[in-house]
Order: structure tokens, then C-alpha cells, then sequence
């Protein structure tokens, strides 16, 4: 039997148990009795109504006119002697106000987390990208200098400074006032020379000689010397993962943030030229903000920060990283960084498996009514 009739018919058999009721005459309409229930609880909905027909109402086993007017009490009083009418099995009954009440402050509480839609992290003046307006390549430009404000106008990422490569690099005194890394020598993006020795340290790593593969990406990421973005993302994730050395995340965010805004610089110069495809370092300016959204997703080396992982990950799936589009789509079934929104999840979802990354179980995506509106 379901919960609820259980309810009900315990309420039957204690009316049945009371007080004998006020004869009634024929020509009296019928009574009426109200509820309102959940799995839980029940309750009786009062409205309106005379003495005679409020002792008709009220009565219980074992009480009495003045009993039945002790119900009426404040909605945060909890009665006593209210179990004496319920059976063993049955959850006590709470008033109408303590529910809404509690109810209410548990929903605020999961509002503040979820939805919640500032950071640090993320620039006040990011802006927001129509995407029904334009076309292909006007929206990835778009997206582009996004991306480049996003690196470039965040205050809290340490930038590398200019000294030797064995130094920590955490230090302020190479900062600007814009909070861009500044480097003895330009970034370098088209460099044979380094990308010949960044295929030889990628060659050792995959041979398992991580040390000297990292200490390879280390020379290259060097501020004071090759300054290659690249470099700095791979050795980044050396640190981080603590590939032939020491685990490091704080140093490993630092190198990251080094190579996203050496790589935003470059970009920002081709937006301003007219190229809307961009320049020679968008790839790695999205490989350095997909790894940064890691960052703030996971806490590495950084205050957790969801809403900046959210972000990140959002705008490196719109130049076209296919994990990002995934990350993306699942922050957004998930409501990490933000509120939940299944049609932006399913259309991450959709743009992933359109190049090629499928996740197994999706097939809801598909549906008519996450279609673009």
C-alpha cells in the first residue's frame, strides 16, 4: 500500500477513535475534509469555519474541545504529545511553516553554490558572444579576442619573470602593468631550430626518459632564452605531473599562464591586423587555457575555482579543443561554474562528436528539443 494511503487511513482510524461527533441535521451539507501530503508528513488544511463545525473537525482519540484549540499554535512550535495519536511507524507530522522554512534555506544554500557566476579569475569586461550573429569565421574571432582578454586581464595567474632557468620564475619583478610576462626575448612560436628540439624532448618522453625530456622543455620554456610557448605548456604539465622531477603545480601554473599570454599577445597582434582566423599562436594559446580550466577546475596549483574552469573551458571549446568541448558540456549538465542548462550541455556534446569525440551514452543529446533554436 502507498505511504500515502497508509497516511489516510491512519487519519480514518483515529476519527474513529474519538470524541462522538455533533449529531448533524439533514438539511446540513456535507463535510469536507482537505489534506495536503507528501511522503513524509500530512496535513490538515483548515479553512474558515464556526465553532460547531471547528469541534467537528478537530476531534482526536483521548481529546477534548480545549485539546483541539491547542493546535493552533505558532508555526515554529513543535507540539507535544503529538505521537500519541500516530502510529510507531509513522513520521511525525511537522506544520506548514517549519517545512517552507527549512525548504527554503536548503534550496538558498544550493542556490549560492551553483549558480553563482562571478570569480577572481574571470575579467568583469569578458564579452559575451552572440552566436547567431555572423558568420563561422566572424564568431571564432570573436571567440579569439575573448580569449586573449581572458588570459591578459587576469590579475591572480603569476606571471614568469626574467632570470635564470633555474630559478623558481615566481617572483613579481618581471610583471607589467598590464600582467603580461616580460622576457629578455620575444615570444618565439615559428622557430625550426625549437621545434626540432621540441620533437627530440617529445621522442625521449614517449621513451620514457622523462628527466632528460623535461629538462629539454624546460630550456625551451626558458623566459630568458628560447621563450617558446609550446615549451612552456609541456613543461607546465612536467611540473604538474611531476614528469622526471619534482611535482610542482604552483611553478606548473605559472609556465601555463606564461605560454597562454605570450601565445594571447601574438594573436591579439593578428586580430588587430585583420586576420579573423588569427595568427601562428592560436593553437597554443587553446592548449594553455584548456590546461588552466584543469587548473581551477582541480585545484592545482591554484585555488578551486569552478567558475573559471567553466569559462576556460567554454572558450577553448569554441576554438575547437574537442576535450574542452566535452569539459564544457559537462559543466553545463552539471551546473559546475554556473547554473545547470541541459540544451548549452547537449550542444557541447553535439559539437564534440561533430569532430570526432563521441561519448558513449549521450544519445539524449539528439533530441528534437535540444535542436538550435
Amino acid at each position: 500500500m502507498p505511504l500515502r494511503d497508509v497516511l489516510h487511513k491512519k487519519d480514518k482510524i483515529n476519527d474513529s477513535n474519538g470524541v462522538p461527533a455533533t449529531p448533524v441535521s439533514p438539511s446540513a451539507p456535507p463535510e469536507f475534509r482537505f489534506y495536503r501530503t507528501d511522503t513524509n508528513n500530512q496535513e490538515v488544511i483548515q479553512p474558515p469555519a464556526f465553532d460547531e463545525d471547528d469541534r467537528n473537525r478537530h476531534h482526536s482519540s483521548g481529546e477534548d474541545k480545549h485539546g483541539s484549540s491547542q493546535k493552533r499554535l505558532s508555526i515554529f512550535h513543535r507540539p507535544s504529545n503529538r505521537s500519541s495519536s500516530l502510529s510507531p511507524s509513522a513520521s511525525p507530522t511537522r506544520t506548514k511553516g517549519e517545512r517552507r522554512l527549512s525548504s527554503l534555506l536548503h534550496l538558498d544554500g544550493r542556490r549560492s553554490r551553483s549558480t553563482s557566476s562571478t570569480s577572481i579569475n574571470v575579467p568583469a569586461d569578458l564579452p559575451q558572444i552572440d552566436t547567431s550573429v555572423g558568420d563561422k569565421q566572424d564568431r571564432e574571432a570573436q571567440w579569439e579576442k575573448r580569449a586573449t582578454i581572458l588570459v591578459q586581464g587576469n590579475p591572480t595567474l603569476s606571471p614568469l619573470s626574467p632570470s635564470s632557468r633555474s630559478s623558481s620564475f615566481l617572483g613579481d619583478q618581471g610583471s607589467t602593468g598590464s600582467g603580461r610576462p616580460r622576457s629578455s626575448s620575444s615570444a618565439r612560436i615559428n622557430d625550426p631550430e625549437g621545434d626540432v628540439n621540441i620533437q627530440e624532448a617529445i621522442r625521449l618522453h614517449e621513451a620514457g626518459e622523462l628527466a632528460r625530456s623535461t629538462q629539454m622543455f624546460g630550456t625551451l620554456a626558458d623566459p630568458d632564452g628560447a621563450n617558446n610557448a609550446l615549451s612552456q605548456v609541456l613543461y607546465g604539465l612536467a611540473l604538474r605531473h611531476g614528469w622526471g622531477c619534482e611535482p610542482d603545480p604552483a611553478k606548473a601554473v605559472t609556465y601555463l599562464s606564461a605560454a597562454a599570454s605570450n601565445s594571447a599577445s601574438i594573436e591579439a597582434q593578428a586580430l588587430e591586423a585583420g586576420m579573423k582566423r588569427g595568427g601562428a599562436a592560436k593553437g597554443e594559446l587553446v592548449l594553455a587555457i584548456f590546461e588552466l580550466a584543469n587548473c581551477f577546475r582541480n585545484g592545482w596549483g591554484v585555488a578551486k575555482d569552478p567558475v573559471a574552469a567553466r569559462q576556460y573551458y567554454e572558450t577553448a571549446a569554441n576554438l575547437g579543443d574537442t576535450d574542452a568541448m566535452n569539459e564544457a558540456a559537462w559543466c553545463y549538465l552539471e551546473g559546475v561554474g554556473g547554473k545547470k542548462d541541459k540544451y548549452m550541455a547537449a550542444k557541447y556534446y553535439r559539437l564534440a562528436e561533430e569532430n570526432g569525440s563521441k561519448t558513449v551514452g549521450n544519445s539524449w543529446i539528439w533530441k528534437e528539443k535540444y535542436d538550435p533554436k
